[in-house]
């Protein structure tokens, strides 16, 4: 069970906008010096804070909540004395580990990566930004509701909404192609974004960055309420953020973690950070799980 300090923790980081993974100690079998519901939380430089097993048990759970954090996907970790082949053995939602550490036991610990929510800017003041605010905290988004003047988009957002009625609607426009945002809408009537859509080719806009706005932003479901309109456009935002394909120039900047490396003499994956044994430097750099695997690979 999770204790109130590692709670409080969690709520900290999940505010702050911060990347974690909790892994918990689900099963165990003796001798391990972990009980099942240890919680820790893992955090993006491999920093384990908490208790869910001795030093060889950290670095598999370091290493593949490194990993889960990377594809954004939970995973049960097995970790076992012995691998069934020898060898990492991969399974829907759940990896096996063969960890020559242990003494015997085995743990299983489950591994939940908690992300940032994707971030929404929507510039306007209007219903139907106001609806797209309430509606995508459904949908845990981050929606942001900002003046045209005020945005400063970046690629690491997921989607750009303007719904301004015509204010500071070129210059946010283009904000947001240049910052190569996956996602870019236009709240407009086709008359009104022919025009808008026509003076940003005369001020430069190619036609590749032209017909990655959608507008009038949303897919076509006949709305015609703010609320109607928003579902609309965010059904069409859902799909960008779970499309593996994106818009030419325009990908979602992915949480940044600690590589991962694979010890030459044991095979274990480990975290490739400073606190890990290694040896050499730069490109050169070899990782071990202990103190003993860095010793025999330096006696070869």
């Amino acid at each position: 069970m999770i204790s109130h300090a590692a709670s409080q923790r969690a709520q900290e980081l999940a505010a702050s906008g911060v990347a974690f993974v909790t892994a918990t100690v689900v099963r165990t079998e003796r001798p391990t010096s972990a009980r099942a519901g240890s919680v820790a939380l893992v955090l993006t430089d491999g920093t384990i804070e908490g208790f869910v097993g001795g030093a060889c048990t950290e670095h598999s759970v370091r290493a593949h909540a490194l990993q889960a954090m990377a594809s954004g996907e939970p995973v049960l970790l097995r970790i076992v004395p012995f691998a069934p082949t020898g060898e990492n053995v991969d399974q829907e939602g759940a990896v096996t580990v063969e960890n020559p550490c242990l003494s015997g036991g085995t743990i299983e610990v489950f591994l939940e990566p908690r992300l940032p929510a994707p971030r929404v800017l929507v510039v306007g003041d209007t219903p139907i930004a106001g609806a797209l605010a309430r509606l995508g905290d459904e949908l845990e988004l981050e929606v942001v509701l900002v003046a045209g003047r005020e945005v400063i988009p970046d690629a690491g957002d997921l989607a750009l909404i303007v719904a301004a009625h015509g204010r500071d609607e070129l210059a946010t426009l283009r904000a947001g192609l240049t910052a190569g945002v996956p996602y870019v809408g236009l709240v407009a009537s086709r008359r009104r974004a022919d025009g808008v859509l026509g003076e940003l080719r005369s001020d430069g806009a190619t036609d590749e960055q032209i017909a990655r706005i959608d507008v009038p932003a949303g897919l076509w479901i006949g709305a015609t309420t703010p609320s109607e309109i928003a579902m609309s456009i965010l059904a069409s935002v859902v799909a960008v953020r779970r499309s593996t394909e994106r818009p030419p120039q325009a990908t979602i900047v992915p949480v940044v973690v600690a590589a991962t490396a694979v010890d030459p003499i044991c095979g274990m994956t480990v975290a490739a950070v400073a606190s890990t044994p290694h040896a050499g430097t730069g490109d050169d750099t070899v990782y071990f799980c202990c103190e003993g695997c860095k010793a025999t690979y330096a006696r070869r």
